[in-house]
Formats: C-alpha cells, sequence, structure tokens
C-alpha cells in the first residue's frame, strides 16, 4: 500500500479523503456492526484518508455513555483506529437548528402534525426500507387550520421536489429515487423536539468534512434524501458505500439482541485477528478465513470484491 499522508490523499471527486464510522451506542456492537465498520475503516485506510468515529446518540433513551465506551474499547481491541472523534449528536443541536432555519429561509419546511397511526393507514409502505410515503395531508393546511392545532406536538416536514434523485453506490451500482413518488416529504424535526437522523447526519458530515460513507444496505434509500439535503445546505454529497448485511441463520436480521454474535460474547472465544479474517473473508477479501491483523487490511482492500447482496452467516461456523 502506498503510504499517503492523510492531509494529502483525496477522494475520487478531489476533496481531502475522510470517512467515518457512526455506531448508534444502543447496544454491544454484533458481527454486522463490525463488518460495516471494518468496511469503512480498510476503505479509507487503503488509501491514506483519516478516519472519524462519530457517536450517533439523538435517541437519548436508548443510548448510554456505557455503551459509547464500550464501542470505542471494542474498535481499539480490534485494531481499527481513528483519527478523530467528532462531538456526539446530543452536543450538536445549535448546528441542526441553524440547518433548520437554512431550510425555513428558502421556505421549504412545514410543522405535520400526522400521527403514525394516521400514516400506516393511509399509505403503501416503501419498498425498501418499509417506510410509509408521506401522503402531504398536512403540507397545503390553510392558516386557519394551523392556527386551530397551534399548541399541539407537531414534527417538522421538509418539502421535496418531483425529480428522481441518482447516484452510483460503489457497491450496489446505479441507484435512483423520485422523493415525490418513493418517500414524500420527510421529517427533519421530531414531534418531541428531537432531531431526525436525515438531517443530523448530513449536518454533522459536512462539519468533519466527510467524503466517503460506507455503511449498511439497510441505509440505501436514505441516500437520495440526504443528497437532497446537501443541495439545500450548499455541500456536495459524499462517495456512497452501501455494503451487503450480514445475516442470521434462515435470512433474519441481525440486532444488538443476538447475544451469541455480541462482542461481548466474540471477545471470549476469539482473537482480534480470528474476527478480522473471518470478516475479510465474508468480504470477498480473502480466499479462506485465516486469522488476519487489522494492519494488514489495507493492502488487501478492493470494493470490486465485495459481495453485492446480503450474506447469512451461522454462528457454529465462527
Amino acid at each position: 500500500m502506498e503510504n499517503i499522508h492523510p492531509d494529502q490523499a483525496r477522494s475520487e471527486s478531489g476533496r481531502p479523503l475522510t470517512g467515518r464510522f457512526a455506531p448508534t451506542p444502543s447496544g454491544r456492537m454484533h458481527l454486522g456492526n463490525l463488518f460495516a465498520a471494518m468496511l469503512a475503516w480498510a476503505s479509507v485506510r487503503s488509501r491514506g484518508g483519516r478516519m472519524i468515529l462519530r457517536i450517533e446518540d439523538l435517541d437519548t433513551e436508548r443510548c448510554s455513555k456505557r455503551w459509547a465506551d464500550l464501542l470505542k474499547q471494542d474498535l481499539d481491541w480490534l485494531g481499527l483506529d481513528w483519527d478523530e472523534e467528532a462531538p456526539p449528536q446530543r452536543e450538536r443541536g445549535e448546528a441542526y437548528a441553524a440547518a433548520l432555519e437554512r431550510l425555513q429561509e428558502q421556505g421549504l419546511i412545514y410543522p405535520c402534525w400526522c400521527t403514525r397511526g394516521l400514516l400506516h393507514a393511509a399509505s403503501a409502505p416503501h419498498a425498501e426500507d418499509g417506510h410509509s410515503v408521506y401522503p402531504g395531508f398536512c403540507r397545503d393546511l390553510t392558516a386557519e387550520e394551523r392556527a386551530a392545532r397551534a399548541g399541539k406536538p407537531a414534527s417538522t416536514r421538509l418539502i421535496v421536489p418531483d425529480e428522481v434523485i441518482s447516484f452510483i453506490d460503489g457497491v450496489q451500482g446505479p441507484y435512483s429515487e423520485n422523493l415525490a413518488r418513493d418517500c414524500g416529504d420527510f421529517v427533519v424535526r421530531k414531534a418531541d423536539g428531537g432531531w431526525a437522523y436525515q438531517l443530523a447526519v448530513v449536518v454533522d458530515d459536512i462539519a468533519s468534512g466527510v467524503s466517503e460513507v460506507a455503511r449498511g444496505r439497510d441505509l440505501l434509500s436514505s441516500a437520495p434524501r440526504q443528497i437532497y439535503l446537501y443541495r439545500l445546505l450548499g455541500s456536495e454529497p459524499p462517495a456512497y458505500f452501501h455494503a451487503p448485511l450480514l445475516l442470521g441463520p434462515g435470512g433474519r436480521r441481525l440486532s444488538k439482541r443476538d447475544l451469541s454474535l455480541d462482542m461481548g460474547t466474540l471477545r471470549e472465544n476469539f482473537s482480534p485477528e480470528q474476527i478480522v479474517g473471518h470478516l475479510a473473508h465474508l468480504a470477498g477479501l480473502t480466499e479462506t478465513p485465516v486469522p488476519l491483523p487489522a494492519r494488514e487490511l489495507p493492502a488487501l482492500f478492493d470494493w470490486s470484491r465485495v459481495p453485492r447482496q446480503d450474506i447469512e452467516v451461522d454462528p457454529a461456523e465462527l
């Protein structure tokens, strides 16, 4: 691997190459979280870029400092280092409020009093992520109708255009969505005052200069919304790489409740080299799942070898 100083490494767009890993501290990481973290890290390190760690703790009820500390310890134990730790999201309210004000100045946000039950009853789920397509109930309320709802909790929605937003994903290939048809106006601030993921992640990535986002395929459908937000906030979106998910037996989604595949159990039974080697094999980077220290992974890394389809794993085969 060519030895490039992080200040010199560049993304394909010519920007400084900066990636990030942004875990949610709502429990111990599982093997699927590790897979996404490893790919994001190896991609950036293979080209001499900078890596940022950001704790995504918008959900203050589910997230805790204890889990955040364990996340850092587990990443360090595996050898997945970072150059900078960004402020956690719970400390970034002023930045999100400033972005919301910019959207308001463009006349693109409005209050929404729709409940989740109403939306699920009124709309078919999005084919990719299961979310309902917002039908626009509150967008065209009259001043009198809004005044009658004043004082009731309201979320804030962003008006989307009736246009197709397309990009080429580094793993999944070309991807397009018509935001009006496939998504609808989406929430940027919740009714309880909390900040929505779509807005927060874009504001944070802009602030950190992130030029490459590597994450799980389950977030692929979020990218067009985020690209739209980048446009409205006057910034260039990153390059996206949406990796396959690791699935449990029978094709079920892994969760932090899968204790047989969480870091607590994995650390009791395997070395860092065994875990990294197994994940590298699942990613198509090695012929066999031989033990591999993380420091040797960047020299092997190639996105073209990473499969597009989700991967089923069996805890008994680790």
